[in-house]
């Protein structure tokens, strides 16, 4: 399993946007990569988090985290982290 880098643009995206290192790290490990801009990848997952958001202290549900990621030779590089936050229950 290769480690997982973090730029500093995305550890300041996921300050100010409510994302841990360990959301970001099980979204890639957890989540279906897909084909992102400029040859990059992407990856998304679905957290429970009953919280209030940073962004805008009302209550949410869910947490999604969106890591845009260099899956190189020998790491992953993540390049910025996206946030949403959604009280929409989602039907398997």
């Amino acid at each position: 399993m290769k480690p997982i880098r973090f730029s500093n643009h995305a550890r300041l995206q996921m300050n100010l946007r409510g994302a841990s290192e360990e959301d970001v790290i099980a979204a890639i490990r957890m989540g279906k990569w897909k084909s992102a801009k400029m040859g990059k990848l992407q990856s998304k997952y679905r957290f429970d988090f009953n919280n209030e958001a940073l962004t805008n202290q009302r209550f949410y549900k869910y947490k999604i985290v969106e890591p845009i990621f260099a899956d190189e030779a020998d790491e992953i590089v993540v390049i910025t982290v996206k946030v949403y936050y959604s009280n929409e229950e989602v039907k398997q």
